[in-house]
């Protein structure tokens, strides 16, 4: 049972997240953030950073070009997280029968937000063509109602009246039904590969696949390292009892100072080629190019 006070913090946030990311840009926009706030609400932090990594993943390549609308994975994390600690179903269950729905479904609201928005836009249109400098300030503020309202009408609906019909289908899931649930877990943990996937195809990797091959090996050696010193920490101390020291396994943190140092090494050789070209370089290498398959290449700059 989900109490009324976590509804009214999660709705609240499920307002905030949308201007954060529109506005706001704190970073607290994000799924894994989403998971994090939820799960920690709810009182289950690891779940709510597992559901939000596992959507995070899966929208890793997915963006928004002009005004395109695209599936809300954080409305869709704060569901899943919720119902999920709330009824005790597996969070790679919850984030492929709940999260993903929910994430498409989202997308009309969000298209709704979008429509409504037209009205203060002509409204500014109107402040700007009087030099009502308050006036646009009035209707630009108001602006981000409708886009709050989009996401914290459903996720509070959702949260209040479909906790009975969430908690009903994890015990189906978990008894008569149970080949079903391991099949939407299966689901839920390919779909980080799908998001994955979907990222390298829009990402310069023929141009740059020697960095890919060293990242993937770097962090595959490092882990199966840093994990057997550990483990070999977590030995001696059970057989030693003098033995304290304790051996922390290889942070993301690491890996990620690596493909940081990466970038950074690739962004260097590419700004240098460019300045040793000048002037001669005709505006058709400059521009961005995109091939057959459709990979976007000179996306450096």
């Amino acid at each position: 049972m989900i109490a009324w006070w976590q509804i009214a913090l999660l709705t609240l946030y499920a307002g905030y997240q949308i201007l954060d990311e529109l506005q706001i840009y704190s970073a607290m926009s994000s799924p894994v953030f989403a998971g994090f706030v939820t799960g920690l609400v709810m009182g289950d932090m690891k779940a709510g950073l597992l559901i939000g990594a596992a959507m995070q993943l899966t929208v890793l390549g997915v963006g928004t070009f002009g005004g395109a609308s695209r599936i809300d994975a954080n409305s869709g994390t704060i569901l899943a997280t919720a119902f999920s600690i709330s009824s005790g179903m597996k969070p790679a269950a919850a984030v492929a029968a709940i999260a993903v729905p929910v994430d498409s479904i989202m997308i009309q609201t969000d298209i709704l937000a979008r429509s409504t928005n037209t009205f203060f836009a002509h409204k500014i249109d109107k402040m700007v063509d009087q030099y009502n400098y308050k006036g646009i300030e009035r209707y630009f503020i108001a602006g981000a109602l409708p886009w709050a309202l989009s996401r914290m009408i459903p996720v509070g609906l959702a949260l209040a009246f479909g906790g009975g019909f969430v908690t009903n289908l994890a015990k189906i899931l978990n008894t008569s039904w149970k080949w079903l649930g391991d099949g939407l877990a299966t689901a839920g943990a390919v779909l980080p590969a799908v998001g994955f996937a979907i990222l390298l195809h829009y990402l310069p990797v023929k141009k740059h696949f020697a960095y890919l091959i060293l990242g993937f090996t770097f962090t595959m050696l490092f882990s199966t390292v840093f994990g057997n010193v550990q483990l070999l920490g977590t030995t001696l101390a059970g057989v030693a009892k003098g033995f304290t020291t304790s051996f922390n396994g290889l942070s993301m943190l690491a890996i990620a100072l690596i493909g940081f140092a990466f970038a950074a090494i690739a962004y260097q050789q590419t700004t240098s080629g460019s300045a040793g070209g000048g002037a001669n370089a005709g505006s058709g290498s400059s521009a961005k190019a995109t091939d057959e398959k459709g990979e976007i290449e000179d996306d450096e700059l």
